[in-house]
Order: C-alpha cells, then sequence, then structure tokens
C-alpha cells in the first residue's frame, strides 16, 4: 500500500513549455521591504531575480498590483527605491543599485579581496533571514534555517491547517497529535515529553517580532494572511532567550500597506471518508486611512474541522469535530523619516468536542468512553512594534501582552479508590506580559551586529478537580510566576574575504516563585533567583559564490518552577530545575532553490542535555513534572531541490536521529540509554511541483507529495512506551487560476493510510497502551479564493 500511495502522489503528467518573457500577467505584491517584494515578484512571474547588494533588505517598496508585463512590473516595483534592473537573460533579472554607494572604511574590505569575491555568473535571489534578527541573508547565515512561502496561491488552501501545514512540509519537525491547540512542536529531536505541563515549551514561537508563548502548548495559529514561515534550528538562547532550545517557529504577516486598497476572500469544501464534512473561510482587507501614512490590515476566518472517530459504548459517531475561529488586525503608522509605529491585534479561539484518539481492539476509528472529552484554547495577543532606522542602522522595540486560556477534561472512569463515572477536569489560566528591543546593522559579506534587551513576566495558574461528572472535587493545584531580564549581543565579522565569523552571548537573570494553591494567601511563596549564561560561536566560510560551509556551538536553557508532585511521593508540590542544552552543528549549504536548478542543504550536530524537564504521567493517570536526568543527541539532515525544467520541480528532505537518556536520574534508572521520546528515529519527504500557463490570465499548477513518519515511542519506560508513527501518507493538489480568480482540488491522505501518529489520548487510560491516533482518512477538498 505505501509504494501505490507514493507512486500515486507522484502520478504527475509532465508537459514542457517555456513562458513568454513578454507575457502579461497579474501582480498582487503589497508595500514593504524591498527584499520581500523581490521574492514576491519572482514567485509571480518564475523569473530568477538576483542582485549582490544587501542594501535591499533595508529599503522600502511601494509594491505593484494590476496586470502588466515583467518589465512593467519591475519598474513600477522599483520606483524611488533607488535600485534599478537589467535582463541577463530571457528568465534572468539583475537588480544593482542606480548610482554606487560608497562603504564606510569599517565595512568595505581591501581591494585584494573585492577582485576575489567576484560577482556570480548567474543572478541569485537573495532571501533574508529576518529571524536572525540582523537581516542576514541566507547565503551567509551560519546555521540550519529552514524558509516556509506561504503564497497568495496557499493561503486559502492551507491557511486553516495552521501548524500542521508548517508539520507536512518539514520532516525534520515534530509535534503531539492530541489535537489543534492541543500539541507540542519539537523541533531536531530536542523532545522533552508527550504531555502538556507547567514545563516551558521546548520551541520559542513568534509573530513577527512578538513572542506568542512561554509553556503552554502551540497556539496553532492559522496561517491566512501569513507571508512565509522561519524555521530556525536550536538552540537559539542567544538571541531568543529561554525556551528556545529546539529552535524557534517565527510566523512573518504581511504587512498593511497605505498605497491602495487590497482584499482576499477564500472558502472551502471538504469530505473525509468515515467522517463528517469540514468547511473553511476567510476575509482579508487592507484599507489606506490616510495615504502613504497611515494602514489598517485584518483578517477574519473561521472553519469547523469534521470528525471522523466514533465511541462505541456512548454510541456517538464522528466525536472529535473541532471548531476555531479568530481576527488578527494591524494599523501601521509610518510618520515619516523612516519611523514606524504598528498596533496589532490577535485573537483565537478552538474547541474540540472530544477527544481524537482511538482504541486498539475496537473497530478501526472507534473506541469506547463512558464521558466526552472536550478542550478549549483561547488565545487573546495585543502588541506595540516601533521600528526606526538610521542609514543601515534599525531600532525595533516590541511589548506584548498575551492572555492564554486552556481546558481539558478527560474521561477518569476506574480512577482507584471511585465508583461510577469520574471526570478529569484542568484549568490553566497564562499572563505573558513581555518586551524586547534592538538596534541591529546588517553588514555586507555576511557581517553585521545586533545588540538589545528583553523582559518578560509569565504568571500560570494551574487548577485541577476530580470526581463525579455533576461535581468534581479540587485537588492540588499550582501558581508559578517566572520573570526573566536579559541583556544580549552578537556580531559577525568578516577575518578573510570569504571567511566570517559569529559571536555572541546573553545574560539572563531569572525568578521563579511557585506556589499550590491550597497554600494561605497570606503565606510566603518560596522563589529562586540565578544568572544563566547562553553563549554562541560560529564560522562560515564561502569557498564559491553559492556555497557555505559552518560550523556553530551554541547553548540554551530553560527556567524551572513549581508543579504537582507524582503520587506516592508524600508531598503534594515538588520543584523541578532548570534544565539547559549544548549544541555543536556543522552544515554545508550548496545553492539555492531561487537561484539555480540544483540545491542542497546538509548538516550534521550533537547535543547534550542536563537535566531534562519532563511533563509525565503518574501510575493514577495524573499529570506531574519532574528532571529525568541528562541526555544526548545526534542528528543528520539534508535538504534537495532540482528544477527539471522551468515548469517541473522536485524537492526531497530526510532527516536521522539517535537519541537517549544516557544519565537518568535515580528514579529513571531503568530507563537507562532510552530513546527521548517523540522523535521519530528516521523521517523524510518527496514532492514535485509543475506550473505551466495555459492561456494570458489561465495558469494551472500540480503538486504532489510523500511524508514518511519514522517509528518513534510515546514517552520512557512502561507503561509510556507505546509505540507509534512508522507509516506514509501522500497528497497531491491541483490549482487553476483565472486572473485573480482560484480554483483548487486537493486529495489528502491518497492511500487512506491508518497510521498511527500518536500513541495518547487518555492519561487514565495509558497504561493499557491500547491508544491510537490514527491519520485523519482520505480527504478531499474543493476550495476557492479571490484577490481584489
Amino acid at each position: 500500500m505505501r509504494f501505490i500511495e507514493a507512486g500515486a502522489a507522484f502520478g504527475i503528467l509532465i508537459i514542457s513549455s517555456a513562458p513568454a518573457e513578454a507575457q502579461t500577467i497579474n501582480l498582487n505584491i503589497p508595500a514593504g521591504r524591498l527584499s520581500d517584494a523581490i521574492i514576491a515578484f519572482g514567485e509571480q512571474t518564475g523569473l530568477v531575480i538576483g542582485t549582490t547588494d544587501p542594501g535591499v533588505a533595508m529599503v522600502r517598496s511601494r509594491g505593484v498590483r494590476g496586470r502588466m508585463t515583467p518589465r512593467e512590473g519591475l519598474t513600477r516595483l522599483l520606483d524611488g527605491t533607488g535600485f534599478g534592473f537589467s535582463f541577463a537573460g530571457p528568465q534572468a533579472v539583475r537588480i544593482a543599485r542606480l548610482h554606487p554607494v560608497r562603504l564606510s572604511p569599517r565595512t568595505t574590505p581591501p581591494v585584494s579581496q573585492v577582485r576575489r569575491i567576484a560577482p556570480p555568473p548567474l543572478p541569485e535571489t537573495e532571501i533574508v533571514v529576518t529571524a536572525s534578527k540582523q537581516r542576514a541573508l541566507l547565503q551567509t547565515f551560519p546555521g540550519t534555517v529552514h524558509l516556509v512561502q506561504v503564497g497568495a496561491a496557499d493561503v486559502g488552501r492551507f491557511g486553516a491547517r495552521g501548524s500542521e501545514a508548517v508539520l507536512t512540509r518539514l520532516p525534520v519537525l515534530a509535534s503531539t497529535s492530541l489535537g489543534p491547540g492541543r500539541n507540542k512542536i519539537f523541533v531536531r529531536g530536542v523532545a522533552d515529553s508527550s504531555f502538556n505541563g507547567p514545563s516551558q515549551s521546548v520551541v520559542g514561537q513568534y509573530l513577527g517580532d512578538v513572542r506568542l508563548t512561554f509553556n503552554a502548548p502551540d497556539p496553532d495559529l492559522q496561517l491566512y494572511d501569513i507571508q512565509r514561515v522561519e524555521v530556525l534550528e536550536g538552540p537559539q538562547g542567544t538571541l531568543y532567550g529561554s525556551g528556545a532550545l529546539g529552535g524557534i517557529i517565527r510566523l512573518v504577516p504581511n504587512e498593511p500597506d497605505a498605497a491602495g486598497v487590497a482584499g482576499r476572500l477564500s472558502a472551502g469544501l471538504a469530505a473525509t471518508n468515515h467522517g463528517q464534512p469540514s468547511w473553511d473561510g476567510s476575509a482579508m482587507v487592507n484599507l489606506p486611512l490616510i495615504s502613504g501614512r497611515l494602514a489598517l490590515r485584518a483578517v477574519g476566518y473561521g472553519a469547523i474541522e469534521g470528525g471522523y472517530v466514533d465511541d462505541l459504548e456512548r454510541r456517538r459517531r464522528d466525536v472529535n469535530r473541532t471548531t476555531s475561529y479568530g481576527v488578527r488586525a494591524a494599523l501601521l503608522w509610518t510618520p515619516g523619516n523612516d519611523w514606524q509605529l504598528e498596533l496589532n491585534g490577535t485573537a483565537q479561539f478552538i474547541a474540540g468536542r472530544d477527544g481524537q484518539y482511538a482504541e486498539r481492539g475496537q473497530p478501526s476509528l472507534s473506541r469506547r468512553s463512558a464521558l466526552a472529552q472536550p478542550f478549549d484554547n483561547d488565545y487573546r495577543l495585543g502588541a506595540l512594534v516601533l521600528r526606526k532606522r538610521w542609514s543601515s542602522v534599525e531600532l525595533m522595540s516590541a511589548t506584548s501582552v498575551v492572555r492564554h486560556d486552556l481546558e481539558t477534561r478527560f474521561d477518569a472512569t476506574g480512577f482507584p479508590g471511585s465508583s461510577g463515572p469520574q471526570l478529569f477536569v484542568e484549568d490553566i489560566g497564562i499572563t505573558l506580559i513581555a518586551n524586547e528591543t534592538r538596534i541591529s546593522r546588517p553588514e555586507a559579506y555576511g557581517s553585521g551586529w545586533v545588540l538589545g534587551w528583553s523582559v518578560l513576566d509569565n504568571i500560570s495558574r494551574l487548577t485541577r478537580r476530580i470526581g463525579p461528572p455533576t461535581a468534581p472535587a479540587p485537588i492540588t493545584g499550582v501558581r508559578n510566576d517566572i520573570f526573566e531580564g536579559a541583556i544580549f549581543g552578537q556580531y559577525s565579522f568578516s577575518l578573510t574575504g570569504r571567511l566570517t565569523a559569529t559571536l555572541g552571548g546573553r545574560l539572563t537573570y531569572s525568578r521563579s516563585t511557585g506556589q499550590p494553591l491550597d497554600t494561605p494567601e497570606d503565606a510566603n511563596e518560596p522563589s529562586r533567583s540565578e544568572f544563566r549564561p547562553s553563549p554562541t560561536a560560529a564560522l562560515s566560510w564561502r569557498p564559491a559564490n553559492n556555497v557555505l560551509l559552518y560550523a556553530r556551538y551554541q547553548r540554551g536553557f530553560r527556567a524551572g518552577g513549581l508543579a504537582v508532585a507524582a503520587t506516592g511521593s508524600g508531598m503534594s508540590a515538588q520543584r523541578f530545575e532548570t534544565d539547559s542544552l549544548s549544541s555543536l552543528e556543522a552544515g554545508i549549504r550548496v545553492g539555492r532553490p531561487e537561484a539555480g536548478p540544483v540545491s542542497v542543504n546538509a548538516a550534521i550536530s550533537y547535543s547534550r542535555w542536563a537535566d531534562i524537564q519532563a511533563d509525565l504521567v503518574d501510575s493514577r493517570g495524573l499529570p506531574f513534572t519532574t528532571n529525568l536526568g541528562d541526555g544526548r543527541i545526534y542528528g543528520f539532515e539534508v535538504e534537495a531541490s532540482w528544477r527539471a525544467t522551468p515548469r517541473l520541480s522536485f524537492e526531497t528532505s530526510v532527516f536521522l536521529n539517535d537519541s537517549a537518556l544516557s544519565y537518568p536520574a535515580p528514579a529513571f534508572a531503568a530507563a537507562d540509554e532510552r530513546d527521548l521520546p517523540n522523535v521519530a528515529a528516521a523521517g523524510g519527504r518527496l514532492a514535485a511541483h509543475y506550473r505551466v500557463a495555459l492561456g494570458p490570465r489561465l495558469n494551472l499548477s500540480v503538486d504532489a507529495a510523500a511524508r514518511y513518519v519514522g517509528p518513534s515511542r510515546l514517552g520512557i519506560g512502561a507503561p509510556l512506551d507505546a509505540r507509534q508513527g512508522e507509516y506514509v501518507e501522500g497528497q497531491i493538489g491541483v490549482r487553476v487560476e483565472l486572473g485573480r480568480l482560484g480554483l483548487t482540488l486537493d486529495l489528502d491522505n491518497v492511500g487512506d493510510t491508518r497510521g498511527n501518529r500518536f500513541a495518547f489520548g487518555n492519561p487514565f487510560g495509558i497504561v493499557s497502551q491500547n491508544q491510537v491516533t490514527p491519520v485523519r482518512p482520505r480527504t478531499v477538498r474543493l476550495g476557492v479564493d479571490a484577490a481584489f
């Protein structure tokens, strides 16, 4: 079946021809940074566009909209930026300054070095890694980075899938599968546990420059009106502080555009084999309030994801339906003199009607439970972002407030000492206040620096109840307050014309205060304070214009706190300690998909993880948090792409992971050298993309992919060592564009595999090891989207 599915996923009709250079096309590129506008122009026209001037990241473009030739579009796109263009061939464009810019002596390399660094023979598209906080060019960035472009054509198709849309494209990312708004995301094998709790996330998540979470599951923001997603593999402690052990995931939204009115609508209907239908819809509007100065951009969306799991005991079909809706808005004011002030807000609400797990020993896609097990994730964010540019120096200050409420219910029937149906209720309320202020300067040849500070205060309150469904009784809960203040800096400097060094560090002051909720209010709350350094060092070498070799060392940590103690420990609550991770990484980057027919990225890494924090489940099914001991992780990954013709391209990615709890704490001595949880030993993805212009206003695209998820374990030691993963899943999609109207037909899980994504659904039945979370059955979606 796996081979049949993979073959079906790649059964694409291949037709060859080349688009005409002078053909008119529809362009819809909003105002923003010229570097981003160039990337969008290349995507919409199919041209290979390049420049060797890093200044494109510091200049704004007015954007361009309408139907015109590529030459007319570039003229309008570059108007007023100080840059011009020339065609280097039918499909290649070079962008350069209209007037040479004289570099300061400090940043100008010696003449002999300039002669050695000749411009590339073919133009290259300059991709700027904004998550580097220095706006580093991709070809000079000394680390493993993944960029998932979310073009206008993708928003309607994948926006409602949220984080899942990114996870399916990047095999190096892993996730638990409790359901939307409930999952933990892992990067490069840095996985602490498969359960949610008070420990800090191992992956930092950001919307632009604003932090989304601290110690909460993935908020799973839907990807409507998102420009791209940047993933930096970790640790990223120097620039992002605590909670970035595995790396960071940064959503880059589209900016408000004060140049003109724009909008986009999308809607879709989906049918799932053995399940209920689904639907999704979104509407985006961009409104200039003061021409060239003030603009509002807002997007609203909603979706119902039909269920497909039956509960035989309660005689309910398709119980795991999920409803989500949200809104995101930004008000951008540009008063002049390169000042920007942005006020933005996000609110999203996810409600799962029941758990999405099934049970072995029951008919396919079914289970037995006495009670429904719903879940709610209510997320609200408000932020104020200030930016200012002086020539090549940029100031950024972001202040944000997050309120995150989560409610989980589990069927606890059979809980020791009880009779009849039993309900477990867990409520978590989180308030996060954060500010980061920094100044940065990107320089030529990969050099540059960034300096800044950050402060945050995260208060979480966890309450728990268990008992009869009508009146569950309170049991021990905890309150944690973590304050962090940090200063950080990083400097990349040229050692020779092709060799660049990076040095940086962060010093964090952390104070954690925790208290059981059944403690008298006037009791002194125990607190702990500590200083933690997070250094980094890297070397990058460009032996050729399209080749980069790099080596990097970095360190990160997570703050400790207070958590409910395990059953039998004799305590109601216990402290868990700070953990830290140090990593060595070496990699090579050859070419880029935007710059040539072939590109390859590969990296190897070794990580040492001390005092691993983990949220676990005790013998009665109740959650607790502790430190497991020390672990190690070896990793290897490779990505490659090949543009076979101007219309047809292929890409592949593979990773290998070997992890173990190498020095367990005494309580986990039996788990010595056991694999860390929930990360497959291997995984990969193959994809093909085909694009063709069928007429002046008619375009066709076909995409297909097959993804392999290797085997992993739910947790460390019995009864948590249940097996999961080891399946193949295929997707194929067709899109037709008629001017500004798009029609899509997507088929997910082509082979209708029943693979087990996650061997967990209810902690009170985990001891039986019979829980499975099946892949969503074969689903077909018909979608439509329109821009105006």
